[in-house]
C-alpha cells in the first residue's frame, strides 16, 4: 500500500488502483475530539479531485447487508465512513479495461477507527453491519437516480468476497434478486 499524507489526512492506496483507505488526524482532550472528514485541497493533492453533490446516511442493525450496488449510466464516486458502530465495507471493480476487473477490496470502518474508503466511479459497493447497529455516511459525486439502479449478488462465487461473520445476513428483497457478475455483464467505460 502506498501512503501519502496531506494536511490532516493519510491516504493509503489499496491493491485496486483508485481505491483509497483514508485515515484522519484526531484532536482530542477531556472535552471530546475534533477531526476533519473531508478537505478539498488535501484530497486534490492526493490525486482525488471530486465534486461531491450529495451526502447520504443510513442506520442498520447487525447482520444487515446492503449491496452490491451501482448506478448503470450515472456511476458515482463515494467517500464512505461510519459514525456509529462498525461495518465491513466492500468495493468491486467493474471498470471494463481494468487489470483488477471483478476483484474486490474490503475494509473495517468504524466510529472508533474513523477510517474512510474512497471508491471511484465504476465500482459496485456494499457493506455488512458487524456491531449491534451502525450509522453509515457517504458523499457522492453524482445524484442518486432510482431508475438507474443496478446490483450484483453479494455472495457471487466468481467475485469471492470473504465477508466476516455477522450472524444471520439480512437482505432487502431487491438485494436478494441481483444477478451474478457474469449474468449482469456490467463493464463501466470511464475516461
Amino acid at each position: 500500500m502506498t501512503e501519502k499524507t496531506f494536511g490532516n489526512f493519510t491516504f493509503f492506496e489499496t491493491n485496486i488502483k483508485g481505491v483509497f483507505v483514508i485515515e484522519t488526524k484526531r484532536y482530542g482532550d477531556e472535552r471530546g475530539y475534533f477531526t476533519e472528514t473531508y478537505q478539498e485541497s488535501s484530497f486534490s493533492n492526493a490525486g482525488l479531485s471530486y465534486r461531491f453533490v450529495q451526502d447520504n446516511q443510513s442506520k442498520s442493525r447487525k447482520g444487515v447487508l446492503r449491496g452490491l450496488h451501482f448506478q448503470k449510466t450515472h456511476p458515482q464516486a463515494k467517500l464512505v465512513r461510519v459514525i456509529e458502530g462498525e461495518v465491513f465495507d466492500v468495493a468491486v471493480d467493474l471498470r471494463k479495461n481494468s487489470e483488477t476487473y471483478g476483484q474486490w477490496v474490503g475494509e473495517i470502518l468504524s466510529a472508533q477507527n474513523q477510517k474512510q474508503l474512497m471508491i471511484p466511479r465504476g465500482f459496485a459497493h456494499g457493506f455488512v453491519v458487524l456491531s449491534d447497529t451502525a450509522t453509515f455516511c457517504y458523499k457522492c459525486d453524482d445524484f442518486y437516480h432510482p431508475e438507474d439502479e443496478g446490483g450484483i449478488l453479494w455472495n457471487d462465487p466468481q467475485i469471492g468476497i470473504v465477508w466476516p461473520e455477522a450472524g444471520e445476513v439480512i437482505l432487502s428483497e431487491k438485494d436478494k434478486k441481483h444477478p451474478s457478475l457474469q449474468e449482469s455483464k456490467v463493464e463501466f467505460e470511464l475516461s
